[in-house]
């Protein structure tokens, strides 16, 4: 709610399966945590990714968990809750639309300014708004409806 934590750009060519992604939570989302929130990791961490089986591995949701994260349940067939889908992608999009990149380091940066020229009332206004729309869901039997 108060901002992007950390942007961490997957290197070509790597698959994402359970063993690399509980391998960025440990030393890569932990760590930022811990620089950008202090005081962060020794309270509830509401923590919220869809429910690909990545996600959803048992070697990373007992990562979580034993970092006292509360995990937040993704609905099932609802792909539109995805914060990053509906809020952060588009707002870099907005930005990025119309650019050329020669490499992908130019790539990487370019992201990296667009993600610190969101204000931060938008994160808080997105976050509001993907409660409402996950209770909606809820409230439709799980599937969420447009």
């Amino acid at each position: 709610m108060n901002g992007v934590i950390l942007r961490w750009p997957v290197p070509i060519g790597t698959t994402i399966n359970a063993q690399y992604y509980k391998r960025v939570l440990q030393d890569k989302l932990r760590p930022a945590i811990r620089k950008k929130r202090p005081g962060l990791l020794e309270s509830c961490i509401l923590f919220h990714h869809d429910n690909a089986p990545v996600h959803a591995a048992r070697a990373v949701t007992d990562v979580l968990v034993g970092y006292k994260c509360k995990l937040l349940e993704h609905p099932r067939y609802s792909p539109d809750l995805a914060l990053c889908d509906f809020h952060l992608f588009p707002k870099m999009k907005e930005y990025l639309r119309g650019q050329r990149f020669e490499t992908e380091e130019d790539i990487i940066q370019a992201t990296k300014v667009a993600i610190k020229n969101l204000d931060k009332c938008s994160y808080v206004t997105a976050f509001k708004d993907w409660l409402q729309r996950i209770e909606e869901c809820a409230n439709n039997g799980g599937c969420c409806v447009e």
